[in-house]
């Protein structure tokens, strides 16, 4: 089978099973909506599903921008200068235990509920994966080309901008598909907490007037908008690095 075809068919066959057991098992929409009513509330609401779409998506590509810009001016210095990476390195991995929703709150009461507070939250968490795989990405240059820029007396910026930075490329785009794809968590994150718009909130109002059906068609929006940025992010590495599709 296609390598294309097959998520298809594993997503359609998911779809057909779930049908077959709502209406099987005469489970309330309430509780479990069928998929066909969750594709006719996508249709028959996608005004308001593509109004609170486009703010998330907006919150997520600031926060993503955001954290890209601050990310790998970090991870170049802590690469440069071995004594910041053993300074911010412990803090930077620990921040990561710090559960989400404790700082939610915090940046809501801080950032107050316009939209910088869901833009921080998604910059929190893009941030962490693009540092690291950008860090990770400058460490593997190969040791011996970087040997021969230092005979040719090549400063370390020299270094960083021909043998460091175009090595650190794949794990740039590593990380920040992985960040584009879960940019998603801090902005509905950001949403539940303290918003008026989003995705994420209309999750939350929908949930509390029982229109699951509705939560659903919201979940819907916010994976596909995953996906078309994940492709999206796809597509640029290519154009970045066009050797990496040869190999």
């Amino acid at each position: 089978m296609n390598r294309r075809i097959l998520p298809f068919f594993l997503l359609m066959s998911g779809l057909v099973f779930w049908e077959f057991c709502v209406r099987f098992y005469q489970i309330p929409h309430y509780i479990l909506p069928a998929p066909i009513l969750i594709f006719t509330e996508l249709i028959k609401k996608h005004t308001l599903l593509l109004s609170h779409t486009l703010v998330t998506l907006q919150e997520m590509l600031i926060g993503f921008t955001l954290a890209i810009a601050i990310a790998i001016p970090i991870a170049i210095l802590m690469f440069q200068f071995s004594i910041l990476e053993y300074a911010f390195y412990p803090f930077i991995v620990g921040s990561q235990s710090v559960p989400v929703f404790a700082v939610a709150p915090l940046l809501i009461l801080w950032f107050g509920y316009g939209i910088f507070s869901k833009v921080v939250m998604t910059a929190v968490i893009v941030f962490f994966p693009i540092t690291l795989n950008t860090l990770d990405g400058l460490k593997s240059a190969d040791p011996d080309v970087v040997n021969m820029f230092r005979i040719l007396k090549a400063n370390r910026w020299q270094i960083l901008r021909k043998v460091n930075f175009p090595a650190a490329l794949p794990f740039i785009f590593s990380g920040a598909k992985i960040g584009i794809s879960i940019s998603t968590i801090g902005a509905v994150i950001g949403e539940w907490v303290g918003s008026k718009a989003g995705l994420g909130y209309l999750m939350l109002h929908s949930n509390s007037q029982m229109q699951i059906a509705l939560v659903f068609a919201a979940i819907v929006c916010l994976t596909a908008m995953g996906l078309v940025l994940l492709a999206i992010m796809t597509f640029l590495e290519k154009i970045v690095m066009p050797w990496k599709t040869l190999t």
